[in-house]
């Protein structure tokens, strides 16, 4: 059966370009995904709605954004992945794999513009957040129009809805544009990070250089922040990515004033002893615990967690009276 795969799209965004690119490195012998043949891609409206989809069954995997290294998280794909709270385990999506795209943009129009005749732009605003700086230099007249996605900016152009868009060289090709500016990014080095996701099963195989992901709901009480975080200093294990989003009830659709869920990256896998022994802390710990998946991270940064062999060794020796 040739699995299907969601996207965050229309066909060109920098999202189908994300899962492309984990396609061709796919390594079989890491487990996680079953992509051993040919993929099936479909695009999506929204983050929102690729994970919908996962859930629903209508696609067995999804490639969303997750984070850029300009703009921090991306709110949409984190709200999303919470599953509602009666929902059951069903509802939980996991983390097989991630990938890290550099960043630059192309404004394109339908016809070749001078700067001072383009007066608006289509961007997402992630998009738009980047290339805010650059566009007030090259187009200082232009102001910018919401748009869907970064392809969808492309569409927009193509249908007379703006002069110009923000969007990538794929996009604007489908779209039949025509790039007035390339290599658009207020910063060097611009990158985003996707993720991979699909139901439940068992984590991509442990590399030694990991990343392992919770959402976690706490008590409203002193310093539970505090203490969740240290189950894993205490542990050696380094938090690369601690960020909070107001909690709401899904049932209900209305917030919850004054209360925040936290998501937080540790560096390891839930295979490190010293990863799973902080997992089942929090467990015990917090109101609720959502596990994202342990995955190979493609750029790797804080320390390896310690390695608890020797002293598991120590302790199966003395149940043993070996010692």
């Amino acid at each position: 059966m040739v699995p299907v795969i969601a996207y965050f799209g229309p066909p060109g965004t920098f999202t189908e370009m994300a899962l492309d690119a984990v396609l061709a490195a796919h390594d079989p012998a890491l487990g996680g995904l079953d992509l051993s043949g040919d993929v099936t891609k479909v695009d999506a409206s929204s983050p929102s709605a690729t994970i919908a989809m996962i859930r629903s069954g209508e696609a067995d995997y999804g490639c969303v954004p997750i984070e850029s290294s300009l703009e921090g998280s991306v709110p949409a794909t984190m709200d999303a992945l919470v599953p509602p709270a009666r929902s059951g385990a069903g509802a939980r999506v996991q983390a097989f794999a991630e990938t890290v795209v550099d960043i630059a943009f192309a404004i394109a129009a339908a016809t070749p513009l001078a700067p001072e005749d383009v007066r608006t732009i289509a961007a997402y605003p992630v998009a738009a957040a980047q290339v805010r700086q650059s566009v007030a230099k090259l187009f200082p007249n232009a102001e910018f129009i919401t748009a869907g996605s970064n392809a969808a900016a492309a569409l927009d152009v193509a249908s007379g809805k703006a002069d110009a868009a923000v969007t990538t060289g794929l996009a604007a090709g489908l779209s039949d544009l025509t790039v007035i500016a390339d290599g658009v990014c207020d910063a060097r080095e611009a990158t985003t990070r996707f993720l991979v996701l699909g139901r439940p099963a068992v984590p991509t195989r442990r590399t030694g250089t990991d990343r392992t992901s919770v959402i976690l709901d706490l008590p409203n009480e002193p310093g539970s922040l505090m203490a969740a975080m240290n189950e894993f200093a205490s542990r050696g294990i380094d938090l690369t990515r601690i960020e909070s989003r107001p909690q709401r009830d899904e049932a209900e659709g209305r917030a919850i004033a004054g209360r925040y869920r936290f998501f937080l990256d540790a560096v390891g896998h839930i295979d490190d002893a010293a990863v799973a022994e902080a997992l089942a802390a929090l467990h015990r710990r917090c109101e609720r615990v959502v596990y994202l998946g342990s995955w190979p991270a493609v750029r790797t940064t804080g320390t390896t967690p310690p390695d608890h062999a020797e002293s598991l060794a120590w302790i199966d020796a003395m149940r043993q009276g070996e010692v």
